[in-house]
């Protein structure tokens, strides 16, 4: 004996998820094989999430749970199947990577072989982010330049209504995750923080 003490293994979560349209699918298939790759990576797996649900519905018991387990500081490594099957859109995907590197929580992609904890894996995190950075930028360049058109037109601005669909967004995203930040909700709702207060405090 050397005295070294073998390393605590890291706490997975594996979280799997198929579509109510998915007809005859069986999560066991996500699952067998993400537990293949956990023992492979020298994890332990400690939570399996499955949702049965449509991955743009927000109604996700279990993933809201990931992100609860997440903040707990209760798992180390979130592992899915394929980023269509955790989240709903690339900006959510960007926004769950970010909670996640906040927290020093480790994200793996099965199917796209993506992994945080790799300088591959960093780097694509980093490309996705800086696209969806660049997309928010040019929806606020177009705004701009169309408020910029109206004034030179000599239309009135005023403070632009919050959609009725962003307001429910908003509502659900809060009532459905209560321990979702206000800033979170705005990014991914694509408003400012005070629109997210205003909707909230007025419900």
């Amino acid at each position: 004996m050397n005295g070294t003490q073998n390393p605590v293994a890291r706490r997975a979560a594996i979280y799997a998820r198929v579509s109510t349209f998915d007809k005859g699918q069986n999560p066991e298939t996500q699952l067998r094989e993400l537990r293949r790759f956990a023992e492979a990576r020298g994890l332990t797996v400690a939570h399996e999430l499955v949702d049965i649900a449509s991955g743009t519905r927000d109604s996700r018991p279990n993933y809201r749970l990931l992100f609860e387990l997440a903040r707990k500081r209760a798992i180390d490594v979130v592992l899915v199947w394929r980023y269509d099957r955790f989240a709903r859109s690339t900006q959510a995907l960007v926004n769950a990577l970010v909670e996640f590197r906040d927290l020093g929580v480790d994200f793996m992609s099965y199917q796209e072989n993506i992994d945080t904890t790799t300088s591959q894996g960093k780097m694509v995190f980093a490309i996705m982010a800086s696209l969806a950075e660049f997309e928010s930028a040019l929806i606020a360049e177009r705004v701009k330049a169309g408020m910029a058109r109206a004034r030179a037109e000599g239309i009135r601005i005023g403070r632009p209504k919050v959609p009725v669909e962003v307001k429910h967004r908003i509502l659900s995203l809060k009532r459905t995750d209560p321990a979702r930040s206000v800033r979170m909700i705005a990014r991914e709702c694509g408003v400012s923080v005070g629109t997210v207060v205003n909707c909230l405090k007025k419900g």
